[in-house]
């Protein structure tokens, strides 16, 4: 999985649970083999998802659970045994108009993720406080670009359609793979569209 740089990330119908199938993306960017499974864990108020090695959902790739934090929630990333290599939480502070995502990769970077349109961004924060909109989900797409010291190193884009698909594109040969699913899965699990 560490090889591979771009990567389709597709929700799936669940009525029981949100679950996502990711697959690594082929040169004109459709979905090719999928490469981990996840499932977001219902009624959970901190946010978890787990994600698979394969469709049984027997073998862990990796798991993120919400924790208390100065603002809001820190996202712990853990590996199968439970060791922590990662972790992620929206900068509130930077986030009033425009989403903004700090992720952490220890001992080697930290990436700053930020809504590139601030069109879009302000679409979707006007729609959250329109009444009954909220019932309504967001389809049009965004894109998130994350930077450490001013250098792009991955970037998020939701696809436009009637499916919830996100392409995630790895620009850094050295950031943890799972990492960056584990965080674009909760863009889509965590975020009130």
């Amino acid at each position: 999985m560490q090889s591979h740089d771009t990567f389709v990330i597709r929700k799936t119908l669940s009525l029981t649970a949100g679950e996502y199938v990711v697959s690594v993306a082929r040169p004109d960017g459709s979905e090719g083999e999928p490469v981990a499974y996840a499932r977001e864990k219902r009624l959970s108020l901190r946010g978890q998802v787990t994600v698979y090695t394969d469709a049984s959902r027997k073998s862990v790739l990796a798991a993120f659970k919400g924790r208390d934090h100065e603002v809001g929630y820190m996202y712990d990333v853990r590996d199968a045994s439970g060791q922590t290599f990662g972790s992620f939480y929206e900068d509130a502070g930077a986030s009033f108009l425009r989403r903004t995502w700090q992720v952490r990769q220890p001992g080697t970077m930290k990436l700053t993720g930020r809504e590139r349109s601030r069109v879009v961004a302000f679409v979707r924060f006007v729609w959250e406080f329109v009444p009954y909109l909220e019932y309504v989900p967001f389809i049009w797409p965004y894109r998130f670009k994350y930077t450490e010291s001013g250098k792009p190193l991955m970037t998020v884009t939701k696809k436009l359609g009637l499916h919830t698909r996100y392409v995630l594109e790895i620009l850094a040969p050295d950031i943890d793979r799972r990492l960056a699913i584990a965080h674009t899965l909760a863009l889509d699990a965590l975020e009130v569209d």
